[in-house]
């Protein structure tokens, strides 16, 4: 099906950087913060990814849109990024699955595009200038006025989107499961709540904000702490929270977002990313196995290793910039990784993290179950 063109539109950088093309989706004006990601597919996935709140990103891959979008790649219950920069939008998509375009699909949802723009220079600007706010517009042309637009919108280091991308009350999933798992929904994706429900875990879904004294109150036999936007430390109350059910005893495996906010209850610290971790090709070494990985991921905070208290093991280590991609702790039964296992869209090399939550979940009831005397 045939796609039709759009007006103009004007995308501005806070250091003054300017990029005109055409628009899709929907009109208006948007700020955020600008990123970009080097998946070659995906981009539904990666737009209705909660951990895109407060972010408008940038496609490297240069032709968008030709397969158009359908209710099954759908990560979560709506578009989370502010707006979408593409080199090309492909005026035709085709695929046994599609529902609709690309840009209608953006329209019905009010989130900007902008195609017709040189995707290599933003990225080359934001990769040696850093990622920072923007602003993406079909209503304001002039660069010099869109530019202060951009300069005065919020900054990302601070923000905290839990309450915008959380679940609003508790809900029930994979009601046959073997196990009883606790998933606290920092802006957690549909595929990571399958993947948990593959291996046999029934789950309880709770909002971000949620009590520790709620959560144990279901006697979970495991927690998960699910991905999420923005910056960790802004989420004080989570991370007082998160001390109380670590003092629990119970396994807990986190990612992304949940594996720095575990870093932050367990005594270590936080600090942004220049660029931050966006794709599906970042390659991870396994301390524990030598085993390498090609992961997912989608951060702009990382874990600062030197700040590691002497009881947390580091396992995982990015092989671009030796950031921290993984941790456990040396005593109680928790691990944690900074990229995303469940891919969607992305390699698949990671996701035996689900079942290794299993066996801890195993592992630890073994342990518990008191001893029989003859």
């Amino acid at each position: 099906m045939q796609i039709d063109q759009g007006q103009p539109c004007l995308l501005a950088l806070e250091d003054g950087r300017t990029f005109s093309g055409s628009s899709f989706g929907a009109t208006g004006t948007k700020t955020g913060e600008l990123v970009f990601n080097t998946s070659l597919t995906g981009y539904q996935e990666i737009l209705t990814d909660p951990s895109y709140a407060g972010q408008l990103v940038t496609l490297t891959c240069p032709e968008i849109g030709n397969y158009g979008v359908n209710v099954d790649d759908m990560e979560s219950s709506r578009i989370f990024a502010r707006g979408l920069i593409v080199r090309r939008l492909s005026r035709r998509y085709s695929n046994w699955r599609a529902t609709g375009s690309l840009s209608n699909f953006l329209k019905q949802q009010n989130i900007p595009g902008i195609s017709d723009v040189d995707t290599r220079a933003i990225t080359i600007h934001i990769r040696d200038k850093g990622a920072m706010r923007c602003a993406i517009s079909t209503e304001i042309l002039d660069p010099a006025e869109l530019v202060k637009v951009a300069a005065s919108s919020p900054l990302m280091t601070g923000a905290d989107f839990t309450g915008e991308v959380s679940t609003e009350k508790p809900y029930e999933m994979g009601s046959a499961g073997d196990y009883h798992v606790a998933v606290m929904d920092f802006g957690v994706k549909r595929n990571i709540l399958r993947n948990l429900v593959t291996q046999g875990m029934r789950l309880t879904v709770f909002p971000a904000n949620t009590p520790a004294a709620d959560i144990l109150k279901i006697n979970p036999d495991g927690i998960f702490l699910s991905n999420g936007p923005g910056d960790p430390a802004a989420c004080k109350g989570i991370v007082a929270e998160l001390s109380k059910l670590i003092q629990a005893r119970l396994p807990i495996f986190g990612i992304c977002l949940g594996h720095q906010l575990l870093a932050l209850a367990l005594g270590a610290s936080t600090y942004k990313l220049k660029f931050g971790h966006r794709g599906g090709n970042q390659p991870v070494k396994d301390l524990i196995t030598g085993k390498i990985e090609i992961t997912c991921q989608n951060h702009g905070f990382a874990v600062d290793t030197s700040s590691l208290p002497s009881n947390l093991e580091l396992t995982h280590l990015n092989l671009n910039d030796n950031s921290v991609e993984g941790f456990r702790h040396k005593e109680l039964p928790i691990f944690c990784v900074q990229y995303h296992p469940e891919s969607a869209p992305g390699p698949h090399d990671s996701v035996y993290l689900f079942a290794r939550f299993k066996d801890l979940i195993e592992s630890s009831k073994k342990v518990s179950e008191p001893s029989c005397t003859g």
